[in-house]
């Protein structure tokens, strides 16, 4: 297969405000360190081929020499490989570690919102050690997963107001995995997804890889614009709609009673299938969430994705669906040409996990809660300019900036080993370059260490911005 080219103008909306021209910083070294974390962050896959160096330099409006020069360098150390007449190609150096996926960067890493894992993870395991030996005489093939694990999630969904048969739960392997299966079976090459704008980076990716293009609705200050919501669904007819009620990915906002109705009804009015993402329902601080989507309209096509990745820990990659019955018994078909089914381990430790999480939860989300405010305590202190709302719960804040320099700070904080999760991340066609996502699920010294790193940095940089607007004035 030949590498996937990327167009200039892609890739021009890709690095945002890339260039902060009063740095003493070459020019060049920036369309580096910004194309460099483009890269890092998985927006410029491997194997992706860049566009020439003659039109890259008319789209970014640079000279030819300053694209010559940041290609060059970006060969030297390791993360382009060019070949004549073929022009460049992603690749990663040997031995390089991706931020925010090795556990040697972990310590410094603010892009990932995730917990480490628990004690409460340990005996998991070990229950599942003993309990799977009664199932070690048969194949261990189950596309639909074990059926007291499904049992367990549709008495959960039950006692949260949506009564669920077994029948209407299938285990996959995580939530992202879920809608990818979800994509293969419903939609087709060209079709449009309607999703949040911002949104979960994954579920973008996720869109278009199964080149389908993804439609925004931007949300609002606060809560979820019903009206443009019905009103995309209606302009641009799309296969389905993503949506996160509960605890936003990544704005931390959750979506109250009157809006789940509203959009239920919309979705039944227009015939539209509801693809909605409960991965961060279990991490609320002071008022669990409403009733699933679901439960709001029965005339509605709803699938419901969950996940234990969230909730107890990211390595334990196990999530589900629910639908009705008859999507299930379509998606268990589709399948078929995917896997053969999710691990038992992994199936049994889940299901004693979501049993014993009343035990366990609540001092987790405390925990949480704790380290929210400590993060906003600290956000307050280092950096005035920045404003946020407190989030009802999930992982992170939504921070915006008094200006598009997300990505120039993020290349900045990369060069001094901090990962930073910029707002472009979470949108489309580089929107969101005045924002960053802020996890607050580090320790708390970590995170002080992290951010009064990342201080002089942002000062550094308001201070140039500054000076350039002085000049233009």
């Amino acid at each position: 297969m030949s590498p996937r080219r990327f167009g200039s103008q892609s890739l021009a909306r890709l690095l945002g405000h890339w260039q902060q021209q009063t740095s003493r910083t070459p020019l060049w070294r920036q369309l580096a360190d910004a194309l460099r974390l483009l890269i890092l962050d998985g927006r410029l896959v491997l194997d992706t081929r860049l566009p020439g160096e003659r039109e890259l330099a008319t789209a970014l409006d640079v000279s030819r020499t300053t694209i010559s020069s940041a290609l060059g360098h970006l060969r030297e150390a390791g993360f382009l490989e060019s070949r004549h007449g073929s022009g460049s190609r992603v690749i990663l150096p040997e031995n390089h570690a991706i931020p925010g996926l090795s556990s040697t960067t972990a310590a410094l890493d603010l892009s990932t919102a995730a917990l480490s894992a628990g004690p409460e993870i340990h005996q998991a395991y070990s229950h599942a050690l003993t309990a799977m030996t009664q199932h070690l005489s048969q194949t261990g093939y189950d596309q639909s997963g074990l059926l007291t694990l499904r049992e367990t999630l549709a008495e959960r969904y039950t006692a949260r107001g949506l009564p669920t048969r077994a029948d209407e739960v299938m285990v996959v392997n995580g939530a992202v995995s879920g809608l990818a299966l979800v994509l293969r079976m419903l939609t087709g090459p060209g079709d449009r997804v309607v999703v949040d704008h911002p949104t979960y980076p994954l579920a973008i990716a996720a869109i278009q890889g199964a080149s389908c293009r993804p439609v925004g609705v931007s949300l609002p200050e606060s809560g979820w614009d019903t009206d443009g919501f019905a009103a995309t669904l209606a302009q641009t007819a799309p296969r389905l709609a993503y949506l996160m009620p509960d605890f936003h990915n990544p704005t931390g906002r959750c979506m109250d009673s009157a809006t789940r109705q509203t959009l239920a009804d919309i979705a039944a009015q227009t015939r539209t299938t509801l693809v909605v993402d409960e991965t961060m329902v279990d991490l609320w601080f002071d008022t669990p969430p409403p009733a699933p989507l679901a439960a709001f309209n029965a005339q509605a096509s709803v699938i419901t994705l969950g996940s234990a990745g969230k909730s107890f820990w990211g390595g334990l990659r196990l999530g589900w669906i629910r639908a009705s019955s008859r999507t299930i018994a379509a998606l268990t078909q589709t399948r078929d040409t995917l896997d053969l089914g999710s691990p038992l381990l992994e199936q049994l430790a889940t299901q004693w996990l979501i049993e014993n999480g009343p035990t366990f939860l609540p001092a987790r989300r405390r925990m949480l809660a704790e380290r929210r405010d400590r993060c906003g305590e600290l956000l307050r202190k280092h950096f005035p300019t920045w404003h946020f709302q407190t989030p009802e719960g999930g992982l992170s804040y939504w921070v915006e900036l008094p200006d598009r320099l997300a990505t120039q700070l993020a290349a900045l904080a990369e060069t001094q080993g901090i990962h930073l999760g910029t707002g472009t991340r979470f949108g489309l066609a580089g929107a969101f370059d005045r924002y960053l996502r802020m996890p607050f699920s580090l320790e708390p010294e970590v995170l002080e260490d992290a951010l009064t790193r990342i201080k002089p940095l942002w000062q550094t940089l308001i201070k140039n911005e500054n000076t350039q607007k002085r000049r233009v004035i």
